[in-house]
């Protein structure tokens, strides 16, 4: 059985997530304390060392994120609350880190345990919360890195190293600037609503590609563009016209 602490400055939000967990999934998650500050919630955390931590985003005096600032080893599982579809959310995306938004319902809370069930090790924890907070501390739409769900865990990148995304059935490989193959969990589409779009483009149904690793362009014999490392890869038709708007405007 999981533990988990709830850190909300809410107590209605605090007592109704609570009650969800103790009505739905008491024999899967033990509630061992319910915080109202990041204060009390870093009190909780390094008396009880739980399994999960439940943090509101937005708390006066401080907010969640300052949670982060009183560990320098993250060692449970953060699941994100907030009643806010704002910037922090694609951060967390990003991160490949778990969030809920209120009013927390049972399908939602049911689906982020089945993916920690499903993770295999906390191993990556650290890097995907650092990886988090390097991205909250850039600029709003400039993400830095990016954690991207491997077979045996999540592999850190920087966003601009990059090249292209390409499908591979229900997975997508990922190719570096280092000349590296990721084969990431997700698929294509899954990648492509991550990374930024003034960036990166759908060329193809089978490739995402980073428009500035792209060296030429070719119209012969079809569509195709030519990357710095020599790859070649086809325009598709339909999104060839709307791929030169884009090439163009850079």
């Amino acid at each position: 059985m999981k533990t988990c602490i709830i850190i909300d400055d809410e107590k209605n939000a605090r007592e109704a997530l609570a009650k969800i967990i103790e009505r739905y999934f008491n024999t899967k998650v033990k509630i061992l304390q319910l915080a109202d500050s990041v204060k009390e919630g870093v009190f909780a955390i390094n008396k009880h060392h739980p399994d999960i931590v439940f943090l509101d985003i937005e708390m006066p005096e401080e907010n969640g994120f300052k949670l982060f600032d009183y560990f320098d080893i993250y060692d449970f599982e953060v699941i994100f609350t907030t009643a806010y579809k704002q910037y922090a959310i694609d951060a967390i995306k990003f991160a490949a880190l778990d969030y809920l938004l209120k009013p927390i319902n049972y399908i939602d809370l049911r689906d982020v345990l089945v993916r920690l069930e499903k993770k295999q090790s906390k191993s990556s924890n650290t890097d995907q919360i650092e990886a988090f907070l390097s991205n909250i501390n850039s600029d709003p739409g400039n993400f830095t890195k990016i954690a991207l769900p491997t077979m045996d865990g999540f592999q850190l990148e920087k966003v601009n190293n990059i090249v292209y995304c390409q499908a591979e059935e229900n997975y997508c490989k990922i190719f570096t600037n280092r000349n590296e193959a990721i084969l990431v969990a997700r698929t294509l589409k899954n990648i492509e609503e991550l990374l930024p779009d003034e960036i990166f483009f759908r060329i193809h149904k089978s490739y995402l590609v980073n428009m500035n690793y792209i060296k030429s362009y070719c119209k012969t014999d079809g569509y195709r563009i030519i990357l710095e490392n020599g790859t070649e890869l086809d325009v598709a038709t339909r999104r060839n016209e709307e791929f030169l708007k884009a090439l163009t405007k850079r």
